[in-house]
C-alpha cells in the first residue's frame, strides 16, 4: 500500500507521549498514528471506552470500598 506523508502540530508535551506510547508498543510514529485513526474510525475506541463506563458503572461500589478501606485510619488506639 502506498504511504502519504502528514503534517500535524502538536504540543511538545503530546509529541513525547506519542514517542514513548509508540516506542513502548514497538511502533513507528506513522505506524501508531495509524493505529490510532483506524481504532477510532472503526468504532473500536468509543466501543472500548463504553464497555469501561459499563464496567465502573456495574462495580463502582468495589471501588468504593477499596478507597475507603485504604482512608481508614490504621493503629488508632482508644485512649
Amino acid at each position: 500500500m502506498a504511504k502519504t506523508q502528514l503534517g500535524a502540530r502538536v504540543d511538545e508535551d503530546v509529541a513525547e507521549l506519542a514517542k514513548r506510547r509508540a516506542a513502548d508498543l514497538g511502533l513507528s510514529i506513522g505506524d501508531y498514528l495509524a493505529r490510532l485513526v483506524q481504532d477510532d474510525a472503526s468504532g473500536l475506541r468509543a466501543r472500548a471506552v463504553g464497555a469501561a463506563a459499563r464496567f465502573l458503572a456495574d462495580h463502582q461500589a468495589v471501588f468504593d470500598e477499596a478507597e475507603e478501606a485504604q482512608q481508614a485510619p490504621r493503629g488508632a488506639h482508644a485512649a
